[in-house]
Order: structure tokens, then sequence, then C-alpha cells
């Protein structure tokens, strides 16, 4: 079984709930798309959500948010192989995997491309109250090139793309954020995701970010909602 959801932020109580209702077990997949709030606060506090979801019975594959700390910052990930692809893995929590930019994943029998970051709206208001933010939750240019070359091997042909943020002329513009400056919002990673589903041939992207569910014509927004692919 493969379930896709949107933005847990380290409340995973209706993760909990579903895992009741659908009897899962470690071989079931829930993939949530951005800001899954397990690399968050650094250190004890990060470490006691670890402990709290090792008896979880799923395994979790977690795209990049914008509020996540990356795994190679975090520290103590190995790259491993995981569904024909690259993850970033911790061995005393080996069911809590990190997508690789640019990674392709054999989900439900789909080739699914993980594209993950995003520009945190409510930069000033976490800085403000010093709340974590982190200086690389876009994806880099290093990050941009290696997924546009993956594409490129893939003759820019995929089944599903997972990302956290959605191109730019999808962006729900209904949707808003307490304490954030929308106007100032840096959208260079829509904008680049704008250029990538110009040339894409796929059949559905999904994202999370925007706390709302929602279709528009091959996309689709996730967020306490869940998908089900197989």
């Amino acid at each position: 079984m493969d379930i896709l959801t949107g933005d847990v932020h380290g409340k995973f109580n209706r993760v909990w709930t579903l895992c009741k209702k659908l009897c899962t077990t470690r071989a079931d997949t829930m993939v949530i798309l951005g800001d899954a709030g397990i690399n968050f606060y650094g250190g004890a506090r990060d470490a006691a959500i670890k402990r709290g979801l090792k008896n979880l019975p799923l395994t979790l594959l977690c795209v990049h948010g914008a509020h996540d700390m990356r795994p190679e910052r975090a520290g103590g990930y190995e790259e491993v192989e995981w569904r024909g692809g690259i993850v970033y893995a911790e061995p005393a929590y080996p069911y809590l995997l990190f997508a690789k930019d640019g990674e392709i994943y054999d989900i439900a029998t789909q080739k699914c491309i993980a594209v993950g970051g995003a520009y945190s709206v409510d930069k000033a208001a976490r800085l403000e109250r010093g709340r974590p933010w982190f200086a690389d939750e876009q994806p880099s240019g290093e990050i941009k090139a290696r997924v546009e070359q993956r594409l490129v091997a893939e003759g820019w042909k995929v089944d599903l793309v997972l990302s956290h943020t959605c191109p730019l002329k999808y962006e729900p513009r209904e949707t808003s954020i307490r304490g954030a400056d929308q106007g100032g919002a840096d959208k260079s990673t829509e904008l680049w995701l704008d250029s990538i589903e110009g040339r894409l041939a796929y059949e559905r992207w999904y994202c999370g970010r925007y706390h709302i569910v929602k279709r528009v014509d091959r996309m689709r927004f996730l967020f306490e909602n869940n998908k089900r692919l197989s």
C-alpha cells in the first residue's frame, strides 16, 4: 500500500489513526509532501519525535519542505538505495526516510521524481520569534541541475512528480499564512518548476505546502487528506 499526504509539521496523530484504520505494516509507505517536522528543532526535541515514531507501522518517505532541516545538515544520515533511488536514512530509524531531490522511486509501479524545497513566506515572523529557519530551504543551483539532468536521462517523462511547492502558474492565490509577507516572497523555485512542468510529460503532480485540498488540471494539492496509489 502506498499513500501520499500533505504537511504534518510534527503532528502525527492522523497518521497513527490511518495506520490503525488500514492495518498497515512497515511494508506500506506514506509519502509526506514536505514539512514533516521530523528534523526541525535539532537535538533532543527531534530525537523525541523520532523515538515516538519508532513503532509506527509504516515506512515514511519525506520530501524536503520549507520548514525541514536537510538530512545532510542534520547529521547522522547515510545514503541508501530504496525502490530504485537513493534516500537518506539514519541507522537508528531505518523506516524514517528522506527523499533526495532528483531521485526517481518506484512507488505503486509508477516512476516518481522527488523535487523538494520552497521559500518560507513567514520567514520574518519566524526569525522575530526565534523559531527555526533554514537558509538552504530552497533547491540550490546544484540541486536544480541534478533534477534536470535526471529528467534529461529519462527523456523528460515520468509518471508522478512529488514536490513540496508547485509551479508558479498553479499557485493557489486564495491561500494565506499568518505573519507572511506574500508580496515579498521569493518565487524563484516556483518559476523554475514552471520551466520543468512546461517540458515534462507526466500523469499527475502532487504537492503539499499550501494547506488546501484542490485539483487543477493534473495538479493535486494535498493537506490532511490522503491519496492512495495502491
